[in-house]
């Protein structure tokens, strides 16, 4: 629990300054100046005082009550001070000093000297490398950051960046929204940001969470606490380190795909996290959903007094995936009574440059009042004939009254600053283009259907167990390392649900023809290497032969070839598969990632799959609702129900190849890589088919003990 830590009943900082450019100046300043109505003491071996305060030589002549401690000296007395907190008995220690695992070995060996000492009293701890954390209801600052600090506000921020924290208060300050809560994560040597969310959504001044992340520090705890508060409060999150040096050096396309970013973005989406792709955008998001009530769905009317506006409004509109809303004959009408007769009272409104105040409020009037209308954007250009502000004063009341949301696209600069300010003093979110203010719309309506549609508990999907069959095949790879032949990973791939054609390896023309002639024509075969992860790509694949002579015939090429391409590969020869019927093919995979456990791929398949990059990823196990989800979210999934002439694919037997892969992933951790490619889908009611698989299997270190 931290509620003391983030309401202590007395704090000291230890390093306390006199001297006004010291960082244990300016905590002590903050707290002083915050309003902090708890105890507050400092600390410094010279003595003194400090803010009509005196400065303790030691922490043990500091009076009760203490329950947080804000350390801000040399790395390398941290320790010292940590051992006196301890023994003093707080709960609680924020390091706000420097010098620690971001300089290197030594200081992650200082590092791991102040976990043990607060591990042996029980002590929690923040940072180190952060500037702390501030709450402007308590209020409460304990960072040593520039006044003014921010405003008072209902978003909070959680942030791995001492450095944004800062920028964001001043900026904040500027756009005119405030702060709840900040807190500045720094090293995460102890506590996390899987610690420091829950609490955050349990405050009951906190309406929207916003988070910068630099990586997560237990990728399934992170999960579990982050879904228990998007079930309450929305949450945001920018995450850094989307660059393609990122990615593992991996076999498969799976595995090349499946970078650490698809990993987040699959945590995020298991989670509830809403992700953003800039900070900007992120608070964009947040001022909305703090200040606006979500929507029931996804139709929106655009008022303006601008064409040209209003046609960038509809483009940005449909770009985040909303509708422009019909209007009904009614609102027409009422429109029609007070707007000139040229103007356009079909969406996009557009009122002429001579609307004013009273058309613009009696406008927006008539679009909410509309039920085919869900939400609203009001484009305002300063208009000639009078002031952004005037109109901003008549449609705020209109505004405050509305239970569905609207958001302004406030153009301009200096024509419209006194508007603005009357918008952010009202709570009505203002952007400057209209492409921000539809990408607002856009987060309201995701939130909308996430809170009518949350997250799953993937811990109850967790729960199920194989049968018996597949427990035993899962005891069979035991102890395999590397990539394991085409017979096991069908018995396994099988034992799953997941059907595989007849085939069999040949290890020479002869035994490839009898073979063939035991499956009957026509026939597919296909190089045999586990050093060969894309055989098509090295012409190790002759589909389609219809005689024995095809058959004997083409062994020799795809073996030559292959070799030809791969000298150091091992070559067993071939395998001989019956050919499927006709069907869409699509990729499924699964890979371990390292920070979040398996994740399931889908997408487009066949030897386009990494140029088109249609693909994409959820965590596993899977229900079938996710299993859903996943394949909709592709271009390959859409187009599995029919499309141009393309025959509707068998879509329930795709969702259940795409559960039992997630199942398998999830019941075989030493699972690194899978890979079906193509999984044929044949017509509906027809099945699927794995035409070609590749399992890659990693060694554990409890294997030693089960062999």
């Amino acid at each position: 629990m931290l509620d003391a830590f983030f309401h202590p009943r007395g704090v000291v900082v230890i390093g306390a300054s006199q001297t006004a450019t010291k960082l244990g100046y300016g905590a002590a300043r903050n707290l002083v100046v915050s309003g902090y109505q708890g105890e507050i003491h400092f600390v410094n071996p010279h003595g003194g005082s400090l803010f009509s305060r005196p400065i303790h030589r030691r922490l043990e002549d500091v009076p009760d009550p203490v329950d947080l401690a804000v350390i801000l000296i040399p790395a390398k007395r941290v320790p010292d001070a940590l051992e006196s907190c301890g023994k003093r008995g707080l709960p609680f220690a924020i390091i706000g000093s420097g010098g620690f695992r971001e300089t290197g070995p030594e200081g992650e060996r200082l590092e791991q000297e102040c976990l043990e000492i607060a591990r042996r009293y029980g002590m929690r701890l923040l940072g180190p490398n952060c500037i702390g954390y501030l709450d402007t209801h308590l209020p409460i600052d304990t960072t040593f950051l520039p006044l003014p600090g921010p405003i008072q506000g209902d978003i909070a921020f959680l942030s791995h960046s001492g450095a944004i924290c800062e920028a964001v208060i001043d900026w904040a300050r500027g756009q005119g929204f405030g702060l709840s809560r900040l807190v500045s994560l720094g090293n995460q040597l102890d506590l996390t940001e899987a610690d420091v969310l829950p609490p955050t959504g349990d405050d009951p001044q906190t309406r929207v969470i916003a988070m910068y992340l630099e990586g997560v520090a237990h990728g399934r705890a992170f999960i579990e606490q982050a879904r228990r508060v998007t079930e309450r409060k929305p949450v945001l999150a920018i995450k850094v380190g989307r660059s393609e040096g990122g990615r593992r050096a991996v076999a498969s396309h799976t595995g090349a795909l499946a970078g650490r970013d698809a990993a987040y973005d699959a945590a995020f989406r298991a989670s509830g996290v809403i992700r953003a792709d800039s900070s900007e955008e992120m608070f964009d998001w947040a001022r909305a959903l703090a200040w606006c009530p979500l929507p029931t769905g996804r139709r929106m009317a655009i008022l303006t007094n601008a064409g040209g506006p209003g046609a960038i409004g509809v483009d940005a509109l449909e770009a985040v995936g909303l509708e422009l809303a019909a209007l009904s004959e009614a609102t027409r009408h009422a429109l029609r009574e007070f707007v000139p007769a040229a103007a356009s009272v079909r969406n996009p409104v557009d009122m002429l440059a001579s609307a004013g105040p009273m058309e613009f409020a009696n406008g927006l009037a008539a679009l909410l009042e509309d039920e085919g209308v869900d939400g609203v954007m009001v484009i305002l250009p300063p208009p000639p004939m009078t002031t952004a502000a005037e109109v901003a004063g008549a449609i705020i009341p209109v505004v405050r009254s509305s239970q569905k949301p609207i958001v302004v696209a406030l153009m301009g600069e200096e024509l419209i600053a006194h508007a603005a300010r009357l918008f952010r003093q009202a709570r009505v979110p203002d952007y400057r283009f209209p492409e921000r203010a539809a990408s607002a719309l856009g987060v309201l309506v995701r939130r909308a259907e996430q809170v009518a549609a949350p997250p799953r508990d993937i811990v109850e999907i967790a729960m199920a167990r194989p049968e018996s069959a597949v427990e035993a095949l899962a005891r069979a790879v035991v102890g395999t390392d590397g990539f394991v032949d085409a017979d096991t990973a069908a018995r396994v791939a099988a034992a799953y649900g997941i059907p595989v054609p007849a085939e069999s390896l040949a290890r020479n023309p002869g035994e490839a023809v009898a073979i063939a002639d035991s499956l009957g024509y026509p026939v597919a075969i296909k190089v045999a290497s586990p050093d060969i992860p894309h055989k098509s790509d090295v012409g190790g694949v002759r589909l389609g032969l219809a005689s024995a002579a095809a058959v004997a015939e083409a062994f020799p090429e795809v073996t030559t070839g292959a070799r030809a391409a791969h000298p150091s590969a091992a070559i067993q020869g071939v395998t001989v598969q019956a050919m499927a019927g006709p069907g869409q093919d699509v990729i499924l995979g699964a890979v371990q990632d390292e920070q979040f456990g398996p994740l399931v791929m889908f997408g487009s398949g066949g030897i386009e799959v990494e140029a088109l990059r249609d693909v994409a990823f959820a965590l596993a196990p899977l229900s079938r609702d996710d299993a859903e989800r996943l394949v909709e979210s592709t271009w390959a999934g859409k187009k599995l129900h029919g499309y141009r002439g393309v025959p509707a694919a068998d879509f329930d037997a795709v969702l259940e190849a795409v559960v039992a892969i997630g199942r398998m992933a999830a019941d075989l951790p030493q699972l690194v890589e899978l890979e079906v490619n193509p999984l044929r889908a044949h017509g509906k009611g027809g099945g699927v088919r794995a035409l070609d698989l590749r399992m890659r299997l990693r060694r554990r270190r409890s294997d030693h003990t089960q062999a």
